[in-house]
């Protein structure tokens, strides 16, 4: 098969995929973006040179950094700050911040690493412009940095186990892009020819925060420790990625760009069709497997003691087990039976039923194991988001459209208390999204648009009352409350995966899953619920460093793992 063609084996239906109960069971995978930044990176050599260290003993002050691309040469500051644990916060109203950074079109010179000097650390209330493409500010692990820096100092290297447990050195709290608080937009960016997929600055970022955070604490180490001080070793350097804080500020962007959401969710389920179509998996696919399904259970196995949502806890603890029965059932010296007949990886879902966690961790397996079916399709993730209302089509037709593409959302039944007991709004005072209880608290009034079902529902409702055979244009010039959603259901017509086919105002809403479906797409890790409303993760973790982009080996850390003094396969 060529893995650029289409493939004819049918994906699954947006009502089985575009649930919260199964986007809030995805994982990474290779078409991850933090996954094909690398894989980039790795491909084209991409080097990353120091130009600028002026640290104090306690690392404070700025480092720069020089991105060499085949397409053209990046810049990166990091500012290293002071900061008063009392003002230590993940939330995104903190005013000081342990780190910022800046990526930007070209290296610095030394006047404009000034200039960044006395904006960047204000972040949002400083001036940027059109030379920056992303802004970042992080905090040091309170668990792990001192804890790092105190055994390098001392000549040891830290706990591979404490290391592995926690997983990063600092807590990116916000990575802002595309033309915010000045910054260049994604179009100027991409037209530039160096970053031209959907978030690849910012995951560019995120890697240089922790190439940063990684020479931060070597430097620490010898201005404390002195002859006696060691470098952070290899393994332990894998081991450690970049942690991120994400509240709910993340959640509307599911529903705001619904066709970027489509070709995300698109890239994926073609991918895994893909590998569905695979008719006998060959002695080394079934032994590379074997590899990648022991490498999943001990990544769950470190991960699972970390989390403190009960729920996803225990479904981490079915997912070992299930894995372990699985490993059992495959095992060369086994029948094997399971994998050895036609249409293998379509048995294999079908042994994992309807178990989504365990099931959605094998598929990334899957996805994984193949390469050369899935590649190609890293290059399909944009979306020029361009939105049209036809004004022509005929109310008849309209509804037609919604009763076929939206029955999901007319099957609510609003008038329940329950189908509206939430409502989004935006805290002037947090500034950022926020949930409320429609019926115990006030402020809905000040409610976001993000009750898709809901509209629609109202919008079929009143179509009723309408001539079929009247122009959707006329309608809507006298009902303009209703043109947002009217051009939504046009523009989608053809992206099958754009919408979340739940009620997001439903009481028993988990915003969780909208987190960790949009973070499973950029390539988190390690998701961490604190409550329904925010959640913590790792980037990175287990990728191959900056010197060691060019390894042959350098694609193959899905899954980290800090077991046996190592991260994937990389040693």
């Amino acid at each position: 098969m060529n893995g650029a063609s289409d493939t004819s084996a049918v994906l699954r239906p947006p009502r089985e995929v575009m649930r919260l109960s199964r986007l809030g069971r995805f994982y990474p995978t290779r078409l991850s973006f933090a996954r094909i930044l690398v894989r980039r990176m790795a491909r084209e050599r991409w080097r990353i040179q120091p130009a600028v260290r002026e640290l104090d003993d306690d690392g404070f002050g700025r480092v720069s950094y020089h991105v060499h691309t085949p397409s053209g040469v990046l810049g990166f500051a990091a500012f290293s700050h002071q900061l008063d644990p009392a003002d230590r916060t993940d939330r995104v109203i903190a005013e000081r911040w342990d780190a910022s950074f800046a990526l930007t079109v070209e290296p610095p010179t030394r006047a404009d690493l000034d200039r960044l000097h006395e904006n960047v650390p204000r972040q949002e209330a400083g001036r940027c412009g059109a030379r920056e493409i992303v802004l970042s500010r992080a905090n040091r692990s309170v668990r792990l940095f001192d804890e790092v820096v105190a055994s390098l100092a001392d000549g040891r290297q830290p706990s591979l186990d404490d290391v592995g447990r926690v997983g990063y050195l600092m807590r990116t709290t916000a990575v802002y892009g595309n033309g915010k608080f000045g910054l260049a937009d994604f179009e100027q960016v991409r037209r530039r020819g160096i970053l031209t997929l959907p978030f690849q600055a910012e995951m560019l970022t995120v890697y240089l925060i922790r190439h940063f955070s990684l020479e931060l604490v070597d430097h620490l180490a010898v201005r404390r420790g002195g002859f006696r001080a060691v470098s952070l070793d290899g393994p332990r350097r894998r081991a450690l990625g970049i942690g991120n804080a994400t509240g709910l500020g993340m959640a509307p962007f599911l529903v705001s760009h619904p066709q970027l959401i489509d070709r995300w969710v698109r890239m994926r389920e073609t991918a895994l069709a893909r590998v569905m179509e695979v008719e006998q998996a060959s002695p080394g696919e079934l032994a590379r497997f074997r590899t990648l399904l022991a490498r999943a259970r001990t990544h769950v196995a470190e991960w699972r003691p970390q989390v403190g949502d009960a729920g996803l806890a225990r479904r981490l603890g079915t997912v070992e087990r299930r894995l372990e029965e699985l490993e059992r059932l495959v095992a060369a010296e086994g029948d094997g039976e399971l994998l050895l007949g036609f249409r293998p990886w379509t048995a294999l879902a079908a042994w994992a039923g309807d178990d989504t966690e365990t099931a959605e961790l094998l598929n990334s397996i899957l996805i994984e194991l193949y390469p050369e079916r899935v590649d190609d399709l890293e290059t399909t993730a944009g979306s020029d988001e361009r939105e049209e209302t036809d004004p022509a089509m005929p109310i008849g037709a309209l509804r037609e459209t919604i009763e076929a593409r939206y029955g999901w959302a007319l099957e609510v039944e609003f008038d329940r208390p329950e189908s509206q007991g939430l409502f989004w709004y935006h805290s002037e005072e947090k500034e950022e999204p926020r949930l409320g209880f429609r019926h115990e608290e006030p402020g809905a009034e000040r409610e976001l648009r993000l009750g898709i079902a809901r509209q629609v529902a109202h919008l079929h409702r009143t179509l009723d009352r309408e001539d079929p055979a009247r122009p959707t244009g006329r309608f809507l010039r006298e009902n303009p409350g209703f043109r947002k959603i009217v051009r939504r259901i046009q523009s989608l017509e053809d992206s099958p995966y754009a919408e979340i086919r739940d009620n997001l105002l439903d009481r028993s809403c988990e915003p969780a899953d909208l987190l960790r479906g949009k973070l499973s797409m950029l390539g988190a890790s390690r998701f961490d619920p604190k409550s329904l409303l925010w959640t913590r993760v790792t980037f990175f973790q287990g990728a191959p460093l900056a010197n060691e982009l060019e390894r042959s080996d350098a694609d193959d850390w899905g899954f980290a793992t800090t077991a046996a003094a190592g991260v994937g396969t990389i040693a």
